[in-house]
Parts: structure tokens; C-alpha cells; sequence
């Protein structure tokens, strides 16, 4: 077992790292298992620590406990207490020969303990097994990782395809979701946000109108002004979303029910289904109500025509204060390029 596999299918020699203040002892570690790893040495608990945060960072570590200064039981409790070194396998090699001695090095997060002095064939059949057992478990977490990521890629791509077919009932082509979430994510960039919380907003933006499924056609599709009846019937959309949203666990789904429950809102308070004011408003719902009304009015619509850039960005402008978040307008205005962009890119067809 000189070489495993690396994760781009490139032969690397397994790294093992010896760890004893006494050189005497780390010699004869190092002539039985450096013809078949490769083999750093620590005469310290300090630097092993150091060490086994290097790149690349060893597969195995086979580690004294009684030494000068920080012993090896110290080593392995902060070996255990960091990420980047915690499933690093660890065989204690040591002198100290008691049950209760080896209870403690087990409990403590070892895989096994081997008594001094060392038996070579002992050590290399040890050492063998556990590097084989690590590179089995680091193979299943890779795979179980894959397998994760592809179950959230298709979740999300079944939240975006739900999101387009609300669209379709008023946009042919459901275009206009995939444009507002990229839109709604540049704005959100912009305000300095963790990755994780725009990655999520740009994820369950699509949704945000999924409550058109439940308006009749004869009032989504009229061409031309609603009456107050049928304006009331068209806001109970937010109603419906927010009942389809409703109840899951999922953390996108969770941002995507408070977008359809807020981006009707207005920053003075004047808007629906609640009537919020400013800053009451969640931040997501602000971001893309922006976004939205911003898409929809450049947009062609049954009732309507679209309006020339200029125009649309004056309403908004405008609507600072009023109808949007000014902060958020002033990032909006200082985005819009990189917004066109999108626009142009994902244009109607």
C-alpha cells in the first residue's frame, strides 16, 4: 500500500507522520515504515500540530503520549477539536502498557495502541489496516457528498421549474423568473451579504409569484386595467403562494414563502397583504420586489407594452422611499449594468 488514489486520479505516496520526543524511538518507526510511506517526523507535540494542518496533510499519525510539554493526549484532543485535522486517524505507540492507560488513548479518538517496544510486522499490519479503513471512509464521504450535492441541484431545479410554470400562464416563455433572480442576486452581492444568504435568495426568488397558479385566466390574461373586484381576486395570488409554501423544512423554501408573502409590500407602508413599513419588511422581499416590478415593466405583458429602459429605471427611482427600499434602489442603480447584461442575455424568444 504505497500509493492511493488522490481525488484527481493521481498516484500520491501516503503520508505518515511519527511523533515522539525521542529520536531513538522515531528511528526505528522510520526503518520500518519509510520504505512504504513517506514519513515526516515531529519531535514535538507543538509541531505536530503544526504539521498535521500542512499541505498535504498526513494520512496517518502514530503519536507517543508521555513527551515534554504538550503530551499526546493533549495532541489528540486538539487533533479531534479541528475540522481540517479531526478525521486524521491516530495509533498511539507508547510505553505506557496499562488497561487504563489504553481506555484512555481509545476514548480519546485513537483507532488503535500499540505498546513500546514495537513489534515491526504489529506496527506495519497496523498501520495498513487503519490506512486502508480511512481511505475506505474518505471514498463513501466523497460519494456521499456527490450524492448530496445532486439531490439539492435537483431540488433546486425542481423549485426553479415550478417557479418558470406560474410564469407561463402570463409569460410564454418564463423568462422573467430566471432574469428578476439573477437580478434580485447582483443586488444582494452588492450589500456585502454572506454567499450562503444570496445563493438562497437567488434560489427561491423564482417562486415568488407561484400563487398565480390559483387566478383564473380571465382576469391574469385580461388586457387591460382590473377592476377593484378583480384586483382583489388577483392579490389573494400572495394568499395561494404562501399556502403552497407553506410548512417546509427546506431553508429555500422557507425564503421563498417570505418572498411571496412580502415583494408586494411597499417601503411607506402602502402596500399588501400587510401593510409593513421600511425595514419590517424582510430584506428578501424588498430585494425583489425590485427586481420584479423592475422585469415586469420592461417586459411585454397581455395588458401592456414594454417600456424602454429609461423609463422603467425613472419609475424606480422615483419609487425610493415610496414603493422601494432607497438603499436598495441607490444598489439597483449602481448594479444596472451588470443587470442589462442579464437582461439582454436572457431575453425573450
Amino acid at each position: 500500500m504505497k500509493y492511493v488514489q488522490s481525488t484527481n486520479d493521481n498516484p500520491v505516496k501516503v503520508t505518515v507522520l511519527l511523533v515522539d520526543d525521542t529520536s531513538a524511538n522515531i528511528e526505528v518507526l522510520d526503518s520500518v515504515l519509510s520504505p512504504e510511506y513517506c514519513v515526516k517526523i515531529a519531535l514535538s507535540g507543538e509541531r505536530a500540530l503544526e504539521l498535521a494542518e500542512s499541505h498535504p496533510r498526513p494520512d496517518m499519525i502514530l503519536l507517543d503520549i508521555t513527551m515534554k510539554g504538550m503530551d499526546g493526549y493533549e495532541v489528540i484532543r486538539r487533533l479531534q477539536a479541528n475540522p481540517a485535522t479531526v478525521n486524521i486517524p491516530v495509533i498511539f505507540v507508547t510505553g505506557k502498557s496499562g488497561v487504563s492507560d489504553e481506555e484512555k488513548g481509545l476514548s480519546l479518538g485513537a483507532v488503535d495502541y500499540i505498546t513500546k517496544p514495537i513489534s515491526p510486522p504489529i506496527v506495519r499490519a497496523r498501520v495498513k489496516t487503519h490506512l486502508a479503513l480511512y481511505n475506505q471512509n474518505r471514498e463513501l464521504e466523497r460519494k456521499v457528498n456527490k450524492r448530496t450535492q445532486q439531490l439539492k441541484e435537483s431540488k433546486l431545479e425542481v423549485i426553479s421549474c415550478l417557479g418558470r410554470a406560474a410564469e407561463f400562464k402570463d409569460n410564454e416563455t418564463g423568462m422573467h423568473v430566471i432574469r428578476m433572480s439573477y437580478y434580485s442576486r447582483i443586488i444582494a452581492e452588492s450589500l456585502n451579504i454572506s454567499s450562503q444568504w444570496v445563493d438562497m435568495l437567488y434560489n427561491a426568488a423564482p417562486m415568488h409569484d407561484i400563487g398565480k397558479i390559483g387566478i383564473p385566466d380571465c382576469i391574469l390574461l385580461k388586457p387591460g386595467k382590473l377592476n377593484t373586484e378583480e384586483m382583489d381576486v388577483m392579490k389573494m395570488h400572495v394568499e395561494y403562494g404562501v399556502e403552497i409554501l407553506g410548512g417546509h423544512e427546506s431553508e429555500v423554501l422557507q425564503m421563498a414563502k417570505v418572498i411571496a408573502e412580502t415583494h408586494h409590500e411597499k417601503f411607506d407602508g402602502s402596500g399588501y397583504p400587510n401593510g409593513l413599513v421600511g425595514e419590517d419588511i424582510p430584506l428578501a422581499g424588498r430585494i425583489v420586489a425590485i427586481s420584479d416590478v423592475f422585469d415586469a415593466l420592461t417586459s411585454t405583458r397581455p395588458y401592456k407594452k414594454a417600456w424602454d429602459i429609461d423609463k422603467a429605471v425613472t419609475f424606480i427611482e422615483e419609487g425610493a422611499g415610496k414603493h422601494f427600499d432607497p438603499h436598495l434602489v441607490n444598489s439597483f442603480i449602481q448594479c444596472l449594468p451588470k443587470i442589462l447584461d442579464i437582461k439582454n442575455h436572457y431575453g425573450e424568444v
